[in-house]
């Protein structure tokens, strides 16, 4: 497993904290695709590309490429539109960014892309909802296959797809592709009660391509920093070891960017404690 950091959780240049991430030994970078980072709609993206290949080759750090930023394509709706949203065109927007993030992980050679479904803002039924999602997500499906990328899809507390269950749906809805794995964040399996923690992580690591590193209370989304909540988390990264889980275990904490140092140090050294055998 690679202790990673999410650079949403960034405050500052990413590129430059990249370097500091590695020397506290961090080996991945979940890296999302923002206003301010890597946004492919803007002139220099290849070049900034070209610099974060070259600092990944040089700090030999793994990625993901993440597709959560808040207000990337419109400034005023968080995380609008989705591939829920009842406007085909803002379905086709959502689809058109979720492709080029493909591209872009498929350029720094990054092990998945993460996505999820998106909130219900309007009064459609459930078979409306589901229809808008599967067939939105199929040409971003058959893109991830043309270019060889995984797809790490989240469940996320407050959106159509908020649960494990409901990830099963939806990948048997598709045909249970092979593309289509599973992103988990530890804090949202917490939130939403998929308890025993442990015991659903492994038999989930299978699926697993991405995972992300939060604390969290039952019930309420909110992420917090490690061991500041109410997971007990060595038999969660116990599992994942037992399950030869290879990938990332990305930090995301968005609401401490402000003191990311601080918590990038606390989060190397939780997860040292946590994953040390005891004496």
């Amino acid at each position: 497993m690679l202790p990673g950091w999410s650079t949403n959780s960034i405050d500052g240049d990413p590129l430059l904290a990249a370097g500091h991430l590695a020397d506290l030994g961090y080996r991945s970078l979940a890296i999302t695709p923002d206003r301010h980072l890597l946004n492919p709609f803007t002139a220099g993206f290849a070049r900034e590309v070209a610099a974060w290949q070259q600092m990944l080759e040089k700090r030999s750090l793994a990625c993901v490429v993440e597709t959560g930023a808040r207000h990337l394509l419109d400034p005023l709706r968080k995380h609008e539109p989705t591939l829920l949203s009842a406007s085909p065109d803002d379905r086709r927007r959502r689809i058109d960014f979720l492709c080029r993030a493909i591209d872009l992980a498929a350029d720094l050679q990054a092990a998945c892309v993460s996505l999820w479904s998106g909130v219900v803002r309007d009064a459609a039924c459930e078979r409306e909802l589901w229809d808008r999602l599967t067939e939105s997500l199929q040409p971003v499906l058959d893109h991830a296959i043309n270019r060889g990328m995984p797809l790490g899809f989240e469940p996320e507390p407050g959106m159509l797809i908020d649960s494990l269950t409901r990830f099963d749906e939806l990948r048997d809805r598709l045909g249970t592709p092979e593309q289509l794995r599973l992103t988990i964040d530890l804090g949202h399996m917490e939130c939403m009660g998929e308890w025993p923690l442990a015991d659903t992580l492994r038999e989930r690591t299978p699926q697993l391509v991405n995972v992300h590193l939060d604390d969290m209370r039952p019930c309420i989304h909110e992420h917090l920093p490690l061991g500041t909540g109410l997971i007990d988390f060595p038999p969660l990264l116990s599992a994942l070891q037992a399950g030869d889980y290879p990938g990332g275990l990305h930090a995301e904490l968005p609401r401490q960017s402000h003191r990311w140092v601080e918590e990038a140090t606390h989060t190397a050294a939780f997860l040292k404690r946590a994953t040390s055998p005891e004496e």
